[in-house]
């Protein structure tokens, strides 16, 4: 059975991704970010400055926060969180994961006694807001970084992507009306080499066999790599060429 997706695309297929590097002037690092109906907002903010709570001698820090707009939802406006309501706990499960994602993309040690704070607004929400902020997040980052001749700090390219087992077929890059009728659904942060910094994943009704996860790993990592080349585009377009930055960090 083949599962006819939105303009026809391929079940191991990426939507149309488009970038817009520095369209924010007031931050170090900024990235629009495109992916199908999804779109997100994100800026990196680097201070000469750590937490409190973090000793100097052990490097510097990155943070992320993650918002929907209010009209992010394409069928009402919903109450702004933070105004009258505390966030979601899918909100801080969310920025707790592009966080950790980041992270584990830098070299903390080397960062130094500086912070990075992540920020991660969804204007559109069709699916995949988490992976695409985990993937905008680092093209804002390693911007930021680059603006102050930090490119020894990046470690490894990081990217995200979901993957789901909808109608009996593997499915990547889910839009809404896909993830809301998938038996099992995934988000996959790893590096561009297939290295795993987190899995999520839950399976609906039914357990699911291994032989099918390593189907769905597998076709997440192929796209990874393939949302490494829009990073790597993105941040030629904007005179940072990853693959000096890392041969900078390698040295």
């Amino acid at each position: 059975m083949s599962i006819t997706r939105h303009a026809g695309r391929p079940a191991s297929d990426l939507r149309p991704v488009t970038v817009v590097t520095g369209f924010h002037t007031m931050s170090e690092g900024s990235a629009l970010y495109r992916s199908g109906g999804t779109l997100v907002l994100v800026t990196a903010s680097l201070e000469d400055s750590i937490p409190k709570w973090l000793d100097d001698k052990e490097g510097g820090w990155l943070t992320a926060e993650y918002q929907m707009h209010p009209r992010a939802n394409p069928k009402r406006r919903e109450e702004r969180e933070g105004r009258n309501k505390p966030p979601k706990g899918r909100t801080l499960e969310i920025q707790r994961l592009v966080g950790r994602a980041l992270r584990s993309s830098l070299d903390l040690k080397a960062l130094g006694p500086r912070t990075l704070t992540i920020d991660c607004d969804v204007l559109e929400a069709d699916g995949g807001t988490r992976t695409a902020s985990v993937t905008a997040g680092f093209i804002a980052t390693a911007l930021a970084l680059h603006s102050r001749g930090l490119a020894r700090v990046i470690r490894d390219q990081v990217a995200a992507v979901s993957v789901g087992f909808v109608d009996g077929e593997v499915l990547v890059d889910l839009d809404y009306s896909e993830d809301s009728r998938a038996r099992v659904d995934l988000n996959v942060v790893a590096t561009l080499e297939g290295e795993l910094i987190e899995v999520q994943g839950t399976a609906e009704g039914r357990a699911l066999p291994r032989s099918d996860f390593d189907r769905m790993l597998d076709a997440a990592l192929v796209a990874i790599r393939g949302l490494g080349d829009v990073q790597k585009s993105a941040l030629d377009g904007a005179g940072a060429d990853l693959r000096i930055l890392m041969k900078k960090a390698e040295r």
